[in-house]
């Protein structure tokens, strides 16, 4: 491919409002963020429990990394591994409820891993429509027969199943999702997967230190044991405040992992530094359990006030608030007037999103409080009016 046609695709991509644009930060990770020399209110954040400026966190992984260097130095399997990384792993494990625990770099890394080293070519795989690029990627590498049924919906996915052939089954979803904030049937899907006798793989990255007893994600939230949910992937890098991610699962599945996830056995390990600020970010997400509280009751609000204006959102009880808008041009202008008023919120676009579905992704945290909320509803409902914005909770 010339240099004429990348400049081509660049160029129609900016016409069909759908090219990205990096914003470098001047300041932490918080509630309001500098850029470009100028603070905002920030409403873009996955920080939902407001941990990556945290103090302790800070304090900790100054000392780790005064004691164990900047980085791991090399993969897992080599000399990467250290005492941190085995603590971690041990204490995730024990929180999810789960035998056993693997830390991989990041979230996409752990997806691809899973899938990759446990699904063959002759089994079948069955996604949500909406899962994350992450599995829909991991999916098509592993090479199985991939199938996608319809957003949530069961009465689709045991329709797909029942057509089925293969010996080996397995079903992946998201717990909740990322750009639309709505939550999977896990009891339900767990059901299906023990009726047809599949593996059910559930990413949990938006519900792992928010939903659950002491935080312990979405499985702990609906009682799902090993045996009904067997993988369970979980992220650092959003309720903790850091970056990594892990698998948890039987100690069967991890060892397996180990010797066949190429994500795990050819990537340099997360620096130990970050292995041990997890620990305290994990000890703070199981002791501050106001957090998770003070996080619903800003949902709440947000959700009251917005249907106080007769502004639908799309449904969701989680961090995670979309405001359906259609056309990536008008979302993008949307975002645009937002940032004129010193709020950043996303505009999600194709291909993250389908066709004529972009919206707002609207994540709130623990931080803010209910006078930025107000701030954000009123500057929403002006940008609704200015750009003739007919909100629906319903996708196309």
């Amino acid at each position: 491919m010339n240099q004429i046609t990348l400049i081509q695709a660049l160029k129609k991509r900016k016409q069909l409002s759908l090219y990205r644009i990096r914003y470098p930060r001047e300041s932490p990770q918080k509630t309001h963020i500098k850029v470009a020399n100028q603070y905002y209110l920030n409403f873009c954040s996955n920080d939902y429990l407001g941990l990556a400026s945290h103090p302790k966190l800070i304090q900790s992984f100054q000392k780790s990394v005064q004691k164990e260097g900047v980085g791991s130095g090399a993969a897992n399997l080599i000399t990467g591994y250290s005492v941190a990384h085995q603590q971690l792993e041990s204490a995730l494990a024990e929180w999810t409820g789960r035998e056993s625990a693997l830390l991989f770099s990041n979230g996409y890394l752990a997806n691809l891993g899973i899938m990759t080293a446990l699904i063959k070519r002759k089994d079948t795989l069955t996604q949500d429509q909406l899962n994350h690029a992450s599995l829909l990627d991991a999916g098509i590498l592993c090479r199985a027969k991939l199938q996608r049924y319809r957003h949530l919906n069961t009465n689709h996915l045991t329709a797909i199943l029942d057509k089925s052939i293969q010996k080996n089954k397995f079903i992946a979803t998201e717990s909740i999702f990322s750009m639309n904030g709505d939550q999977a049937p896990l009891p339900q899907l767990a059901q299906i997967a023990t009726m047809y006798q599949a593996t059910l793989i559930v990413d949990d990255a938006h519900g792992i230190g928010v939903l659950g007893k002491h935080g312990a994600g979405s499985l702990s939230y609906h009682g799902l044991s090993q045996q009904e949910a067997p993988i369970l992937m979980g992220t650092l890098g959003k309720a903790f405040g850091l970056i990594g991610a892990f698998v948890a699962g039987s100690t069967a599945l991890i060892e397996t992992l180990i010797q066949y996830a190429r994500t795990y056995i050819y990537t340099t390990a997360l620096p130990a530094s970050i292995a041990e600020t997890a620990l305290v970010s994990l000890k703070i997400i199981q002791s501050e359990s106001w957090r998770r509280h003070k996080l619903y009751d800003n949902i709440t609000y947000f959700k009251t006030k917005m249907a106080s204006l007769s502004i639908k959102l799309l449904p969701s009880n989680t961090a995670i608030q979309p405001l359906f808008i259609g056309e990536a041009s008008t979302a993008l202008q949307v975002a645009y007037f937002l940032k004129s008023q010193s709020i950043l919120v996303s505009a999600i676009r194709p291909p993250t999103v389908p066709i004529d579905t972009s919206r707002l992704r609207i994540t709130l945290s623990t931080e803010h409080t209910f006078q930025q909320i107000d701030q954000l509803v009123l500057a929403l409902k002006a940008a609704c009016e200015a750009y003739s914005i007919k909100t629906t909770d319903r996708l196309l």
